[in-house]
């Protein structure tokens, strides 16, 4: 049955959750219109037999890019877990094609029904230690704001420049003060006093705690917290044992999912593990849905008589097993079926126009790098976490070169600008695990050049040229197979089916594993790696960056 074919006038027999309240009675419910006509109490005692009807879940902080799917088909998969809004930066896309990438996000969006919220991308591009494809000042930034479709200031990851008072960055967020808007913040392990003057500056958030010491002073401070778990990040089990005390001050959020992790599930699990960890349910139910209603100021149901019926029926609520979601009164999804179908989609927008490199130019001679008594500065990466770690190994010299060493995992990183012809950032790296073969990205946070890993010069070139002939997507070259997830939209994203997308997806992160690597999600860590405003030690285009002292260890020419 499609979805557009229910009627426009329904009764439904619920459990009826009122998380204001904090409580769940029986209940008659009519939908006419799209919107809830009567809510009428029929007992106190639940119905076993009944199912549960509660608001939808919001994840309150993601780049839907991240999901490499457009939001159409980011949608199609995220009401199957009974989300019905997201709280979305599309800085991924902005720092490839500016405010026509913006656009784009939302011109998508429109077409399906499901509610995204777009903030204002803060920081394009995050530094000025690395090539994007586009920039967005702080005039660009106000007109942004001043638009309907805008909600918010998306997350200020320039904490520097608002701990030391660049005017530029204070400028975008007085735009935002004056619009009314809220402010969302970045400030992975930010404490003392930098974080009460960041936090002074009007930056209402932050999804970057990564230990409960650091989330609970935030807290303390006024901050509201959303506990992130994405692909590659986890942050949940470090922060959950705040949720009872602070539930009125936190959110849920996704941030970054790759596609096999959004089909697996969304919210919904970070609901029923707060459960199993003790949490009452209401207090979970208003992270989940309630506070980033209030934070944002959203438009969204809040399951009155009058509003729109936009709302969720669950089968119980420790597992938070979906029945069925509605949005407008369409019933989007029964039992594990989406009805939303796929829409028609604009032509790819794009910003690709380096050229295919060879072996030789991904080579170190040894004097590339830093070297103190032996020892050369190393990214140790950490599964299930953005940061990193600054080490010192000894490097595996052949000849005049610096080589990998994949005994040691001691394996090259490089990166490639895909803006235009530059020589390649080169560094090394521990903790990938690759044994034989390379992986690479044009999904490389946040200003989007290649990122590749690998054991050889030759495999890591080859899994570059894969991406740059079709201007955009992951590779893995191991030796007897060559695979390749095509995202021709910005380099970030495929307009294929979500299901589609999730299953190529899934073959390449097994094959990236078949390499060697023992990490959770190796594309998604990957991509990070040349994020250089998450600690300690990172690689853009122009060279090895040390997040601690903000400058460049090496400096690509």
């Amino acid at each position: 049955m499609n979805y557009t074919s229910i009627s426009l006038s329904f009764d439904l027999r619920v459990n009826f959750v009122d998380i204001g309240a904090k409580c769940i009675f029986p209940a008659l419910v009519r939908i006419d219109q799209g919107k809830i006509a009567i809510l009428q109490r029929l007992g106190d005692e639940v119905d076993l037999d009944l199912p549960y009807m509660s608001l939808g879940f919001i994840d309150a902080h993601v780049h839907i890019e991240s999901s490499m799917l457009i939001p159409s088909e980011f949608a199609r998969l995220a009401v199957v877990h009974g989300s019905i809004a997201t709280v979305s930066d599309p800085h991924e896309i902005a720092n490839v094609c500016g405010i026509e990438g913006v656009n784009f996000m939302i011109e998508d969006a429109a077409k399906v029904p499901f509610h995204f919220f777009f903030g204002a991308p803060s920081c394009v591009p995050a530094t000025s230690f690395e090539t994007a494809g586009a920039s967005l000042n702080a005039l660009d930034v106000r007109d942004l704001l001043a638009r309907d479709d805008i909600w918010y200031l998306s997350e200020m990851m320039n904490f520097p420049g608002v701990i030391y008072d660049d005017a530029e960055v204070l400028d975008k967020i007085a735009f935002a003060k004056s619009s009314g808007k809220p402010v969302d913040g970045h400030a992975p392990g930010l404490r003392g006093e930098h974080l009460v003057k960041y936090i002074s500056a009007g930056i209402s958030t932050d999804h970057e705690c990564f230990t409960i010491e650091e989330a609970l002073e935030k807290l303390q401070l006024g901050m509201k917290v959303i506990i992130r778990e994405g692909s590659a990040a986890k942050n949940f089990d470090s922060l959950v044992p705040l949720m009872s005390e602070w539930y009125t001050e936190m959110m849920f959020c996704s941030d970054d999912k790759h596609p096999d992790s959004l089909v697996a599930g969304h919210i919904n699990q970070l609901c029923a593990r707060a459960v199993a960890h003790g949490v009452d349910l209401f207090k979970v139910l208003q992270v989940a849905c309630l506070n980033p209603i209030d934070h944002y100021k959203l438009p969204l149901s809040r399951l009155r008589i009058g509003d729109q019926a936009d709302f969720i029926l669950l089968k119980d609520m420790k597992s938070f097993e979906l029945e069925a979601t509605y949005i407008g009164g369409e019933m989007l999804v029964r039992d594990g079926q989406c009805f939303l179908q796929s829409v028609d989609h604009a032509d790819p927008i794009n910003r690709f126009e380096c050229l295919p490199i060879s072996k030789n130019d991904l080579e170190i001679t040894v004097d590339e790098l830093p070297m103190t008594n032996g020892l050369i500065p190393v990214i140790e990466a950490l599964d299930g976490q953005l940061i990193t770690n600054k080490i010192e190994l000894p490097p595996s010299i052949e000849g005049n070169l610096l080589v990998s060493d994949s005994h040691r995992d001691l394996l090259k990183i490089v990166v490639v600008n895909r803006y235009e012809r530059r020589p390649v950032s080169k560094a090394f790296i521990h903790n990938f695990g690759i044994k034989a073969g390379a992986i690479a990205s044009s999904v490389a946070h946040d200003s989007h050049n290649i990122v590749a890993v690998g054991d050889d010069d030759a495999s890591i070139a080859a899994a570059i040229n894969l991406i740059i002939a079709s201007k955009g997507g992951i590779s893995c070259v191991g030796q007897h197979k060559s695979e390749l997830l095509p995202l021709p939209i910005a380099g970030l994203m495929s307009a294929d089916v979500a299901y589609a997308v999730s299953e190529t997806y899934a073959n390449l992160d097994a094959a990236a594993k078949s390499l060697g690597s023992s990490l959770k999600a190796p594309f998604m860590t990957l991509s990070f790696m040349a994020l250089l405003v998450i600690p300690h030690l990172k690689i853009s285009d122009r060279g090895l960056f040390d997040g601690d002292q903000f400058k460049l260890l090496t400096n690509v020419h």
